[in-house]
């Protein structure tokens, strides 16, 4: 599980830092940069750990989980400009964390021996999203995951690889192939603008013609 791990520090990472860049464009003093740094990173996995009933949450059991998104937090919060600049990195990041997040999560409901395809979905959905819909929640902003992005689909579909593969390969590939098919479909529908569509009304219609 050594290299799974790693992906799991970088996704915290990753979505610590994207927690951090919000609450800097809020303007939040230190603490409430901390918190959305927190949320974004360790909110998805807490959610998922309530819902199926392992509690206390891993990210109260394993510390190292907070305070590696505290230092990413911090170090945004005093390299702002440079970090603000590694836009392309960040997002690689980001899909991996997605990724990593989805197949950490459907592989926990099974785990608890809740194997029904609904359940293990969702929890994968979940633990990839969670995060970010609290953070966008805290900050006031409608979540990022319901404009458009091609980002929920991503983690619907990874959780089904792993769901259809878990009983034929070793379990740990299966969690490397959710990861993998996550991450390409997040990272293509990225590069190619491949986003979800918007239902516009007849004043925004008029308002984009007028535009061009």
């Amino acid at each position: 599980m050594a290299v799974i791990n790693v992906f799991v520090f970088l996704g915290i990472i990753a979505s610590a830092i994207s927690g951090a860049l919000v609450g800097i464009k809020k303007q939040l003093d230190l603490f409430g940069v901390i918190c959305l740094a927190v949320a974004a990173a360790l909110g998805g996995g807490i959610i998922r750990d309530v819902m199926i009933g392992n509690v206390p949450p891993t990210a109260f059991v394993e510390p190292i989980y907070f305070f590696v998104s505290l230092a990413a937090a911090l170090a945004t919060w005093l390299f702002y400009h440079n970090v603000n600049r590694l836009h392309g990195i960040i997002m690689i990041s980001d899909a991996i964390g997605l990724g990593v997040f989805t197949a950490v999560g459907a592989n926990t409901a099974l785990t608890h021996n809740m194997d029904e395809p609904f359940i293990v979905v969702s929890m994968g959905l979940i633990t990839g999203i969670g995060g970010g819909i609290m953070r966008d929640v805290f900050a006031k902003e409608i979540p990022f995951v319901f404009q458009k992005e091609i980002y929920a689909i991503a983690a619907i579909i990874g959780s089904v690889s792993l769901l259809l593969t878990y009983d034929h390969v070793p379990h740990i590939l299966s969690l490397y192939i959710c990861l993998a098919v996550t991450f390409v479909i997040r990272v293509m529908a990225v590069r190619h603008n491949v986003n979800f569509p918007v239902f516009k009304t007849e004043m925004e219609k008029t308002t984009d013609e007028a535009a061009l």
